[in-house]
Parts: C-alpha cells; sequence; structure tokens
C-alpha cells in the first residue's frame, strides 16, 4: 500500500487526469448512470490517496470536503424542495392555463405563450421541474388543436435552457459559476438577462418561421383552448398561497444579497424549512432528485484530486499560453468552445472543470482580466446543451416523454434544429461579450 501511495504521488497529474477524463467518456457514453460513475471516480481519488480521508490541522488545504462546494449542494437541495413543495398545490399549472386562454387558442401565439412561460419558469425553477410542468400542458392544448405536439415540445426545450441562463438558479452550470467568482443573483440578472433576452426573441420568431405550415387550426379547435377550464387546478389553495408566498420571499432574498449579504444558499434553505413546517418530511426529501446532488458531490472530488495534484493550473497556463494572454482571444475560445463541448457532453462537468481553471487564471492575470471570461462560460455551457437531444436533462426528458405519447423524433431531428438554435446564440453571445466587456 505505502508502494502505491508513492507511485501516485509521483504521478499524481497523470493519474488524476486520467480518472478525469475516463469519467467524462462513461459520462458521455451514458451507459453506466452518471451518478455511478462520478461516485465510483470520486471513492477511486480518494482510494488512491489523491485527496485527504482523515482531517488534521496539517492538511486542511488536501481534505477531501474542502474541494465539495456545499454552497452549490444546500442551494440545489433547498431549491428543488421549495420548487416541489410549490408544484404540488397546481399553481404554476394555473398559470400557465391562464396564459393559454390569453392566446386565444391561435397555434402561432400559443407556441410564443408556452415558449415564453417555459423561458421565464426555466429562470426560477430549475430547467427540468419546468419542462415536466409544462409537457402535459402542451400535450392537452395540441390535443384540443388538433396539432403535432413536436414543434412545442423543441421550441420549449430550447426556451428551457435559454431561460436558465439568466440567473444563478437557472441552470446548474450558473451555480457552480456564482459560487466559484463570487457572483450574486443580481449580478447575473443585470449581465445575461438583456443577451437571453435577445437571444429568446431570434429564436422563437426562427422556429415559428420553421414551423409555420403546421402550426395551424380551425376556428372550432382554437375556441377551445381559449374556454379551458382552469377553476379547479389549484388544489390546495392554503398551499397555493404559502409556498407562492415563501418563493416570493426567497427570489426577494436572492435580489437584496447585495444589501443583507446573507448567502443565496442559507436563504433558499430558510425557505425550505419553512415550508417544511407543513409537510411530511419524509414524503418531500423522497422527490429530491439525489441523483443529481451525489453526482455533484463525486464529481467534486474527481475535479478536486485533479486540481490539488496541479492539473487545473497546467490548463490554465496552456489556455494563456494558446491565446498568448490576450482577454479577447480567450473570451471567444471559452464561449464556443463550450457552447460546443456542452452540446455533447454533459455541461455540469464541464463547468465544474472549466470554473476552477478560470480562477486560476484570475489569481494568475487579475479579477478584470477574468471577469468576461465567467460570462463566456455561463452562456457557452448553458446555452451550448440545445444543441443535441443529451445535450441536457431538459432535452432528454422531453424527448424520452414525446416518445412515449408516441411523438417520436430521432436524435437527427432534434440535432437539425439543435445546431441552428445553437450557433444564432453563440453568435449573438460573441457580439454581446465583444460589445459589453471586451471593446
Amino acid at each position: 500500500m505505502e508502494h502505491l501511495h508513492t507511485l501516485v504521488s509521483q504521478n499524481a497529474i497523470m493519474i488524476s487526469a486520467i480518472i478525469l477524463i475516463v469519467a467524462y467518456i462513461f459520462i458521455a457514453w451514458e451507459k453506466i448512470s452518471k451518478v455511478t460513475v462520478a461516485l465510483l471516480g470520486g471513492s477511486l481519488t480518494l482510494f488512491l490517496g489523491l485527496l485527504a480521508t482523515e482531517k488534521t490541522p496539517e492538511n486542511l488545504a488536501q481534505y477531501f470536503t474542502s474541494f465539495i462546494d456545499f454552497n452549490v449542494i444546500f442551494l440545489l437541495v433547498s431549491m428543488m424542495i421549495v420548487v416541489h413543495i410549490a408544484s404540488k398545490s397546481g399553481m404554476f399549472t394555473w398559470l400557465a392555463n391562464e396564459i393559454l386562454k390569453k392566446t386565444k387558442g391561435k397555434p402561432k401565439l400559443v407556441l410564443i405563450a408556452l415558449a415564453v412561460f417555459t423561458a421565464v419558469a426555466s429562470a426560477f425553477l430549475d430547467n427540468v421541474t419546468t419542462v415536466i410542468l409544462i409537457m402535459p400542458i402542451t400535450f392537452a392544448a395540441c390535443k384540443l388543436l388538433d396539432i403535432n405536439p413536436i414543434p412545442f415540445l423543441i421550441t420549449e426545450v430550447f426556451c428551457s435552457n435559454i431561460g436558465g441562463t439568466a440567473t444563478l438558479i437557472g441552470d446548474p452550470p450558473n451555480i457552480i459559476i456564482g459560487s466559484a467568482a463570487g457572483f450574486s443573483f443580481m449580478d447575473f440578472v443585470k449581465e445575461l438577462t438583456a443577451v437571453v433576452v435577445i437571444i429568446m426573441f431570434v429564436v422563437v420568431s426562427f422556429m415559428v418561421f420553421a414551423y409555420r405550415k403546421q402550426l395551424t387550426s380551425s376556428d372550432e379547435k382554437m375556441a377551445l383552448v381559449s374556454q379551458i377550464d382552469n377553476s379547479n387546478t389549484i388544489t390546495d389553495k392554503a398551499l397555493a398561497i404559502r409556498s407562492g408566498l415563501v418563493l416570493l420571499l426567497v427570489v426577494l432574498g436572492f435580489v437584496t444579497h447585495d444589501i443583507t449579504h446573507i448567502p443565496t444558499f442559507l436563504v433558499a434553505m430558510i425557505g425550505a424549512a419553512v415550508l417544511m413546517i407543513f409537510e411530511k418530511p419524509e414524503k418531500v426529501l423522497v422527490e429530491v432528485e439525489w441523483n443529481t446532488i451525489f453526482f455533484f458531490i463525486g464529481l467534486f472530488i474527481i475535479i478536486g484530486g485533479f486540481e490539488h495534484a496541479g492539473g487545473i493550473e497546467i490548463m490554465a497556463n496552456w489556455l494563456l499560453e494558446v491565446t498568448k494572454g490576450s482577454q479577447e482571444a480567450t473570451s471567444m475560445l471559452i464561449l464556443w468552445a463550450s457552447g460546443i463541448l456542452s452540446g455533447i457532453i454533459d455541461n455540469i462537468p464541464y463547468t465544474a472543470t472549466m470554473a476552477p481553471m478560470i480562477a486560476t487564471i484570475e489569481t494568475t492575470m487579475s479579477e478584470a482580466y477574468a471577469y468576461p471570461l465567467w460570462w463566456s462560460l455561463a452562456l457557452g455551457a448553458c446555452l451550448g446543451g440545445n444543441m443535441t437531444m443529451i445535450g441536457a436533462a431538459a432535452n432528454v426528458i422531453v424527448t424520452e416523454n414525446a416518445n412515449k405519447a408516441g411523438h417520436k423524433f430521432s436524435f437527427m431531428y432534434f440535432l437539425k434544429y439543435g445546431v441552428i438554435v445553437t450557433m444564432i446564440s453563440l453568435a449573438i453571445s460573441t457580439v454581446y461579450v465583444y460589445l459589453r466587456y471586451l471593446r
């Protein structure tokens, strides 16, 4: 065992890099659950001694929990609890139905309304929850209109990833970036909302144009949508009022972080704790996506081993060498590499690897130099998820549910629209990043 630890310590960078790369390959392959891959990689990292498993005053910097970002973990768990409890009341479905009624059943307006609802909801709820909420409403509306739901579903997928880009809590990559860079909820809103709105407008316009021949229905069928009965959608009014108020206060807590300085994860945790007073914890906690939480934990340990070995520093130096230290070139390389790679592999491990690298660049260069790099990473990692069917969790869930409902679309069908939408999004982001940060 001692010989093994000596061998590992002498080749720590190579061994930790192999663990990270193999984990990436298996996560992308999807034949083994990604949480299993992350936990196996994390266990191997600890077993080989790449990080310390015993806490002593001498090894605090090497102790494995130092590399697990508990701000991210607690924020994710708390928001999952808040959103799950709120959604039980039917409040989100009620809101979506009310928006549908305002469209008078006109298919193009229905598509635009559902797209905007999905984008806005994804900015405050997680993408997966949003698409799970909107899918039954979409199927019901399309059945009334007697039209193919695929144009609606694929547009909603794109908008869930675009809308989630706008805020700290909208997409897991942003939570990682916010914690690593020290950005607040309002930092994301101020820096990314404008470009997200522009991208949304262009993408939805493109989707309406692309499917214009399919977005037609009769006056009788449109009238059915405009007269949807929404009177019994809210199943628990007390819960709707209570959870709606807590959700509003949580978002207010995020918005006022710069004044109160209360950490975002703590605001979410307080909100979750208050709602749990009225619930049976065992029934709520079983709904938390523990797969995602333990995926993050395993991933943080794997990347922590690579970072402690010096691998992240080597990557940062290589990137600066390739771009010859140019802030413009580095920003654009991160934006486009993030966008393309996030369409191929899961954007969570990608962001979790890139965040410490940009933090290292920030230390080497300056905070001002790294500032546009963080936003390039956020835009690329979140928007790139639209490229393929496996680019984001929301994509997988929508396509699987569509297939079960008998509305199949293939990987290549999704790719045809995904590539165009991603290229549009990255092109607009390129102009935005250059004009806002690099001129």
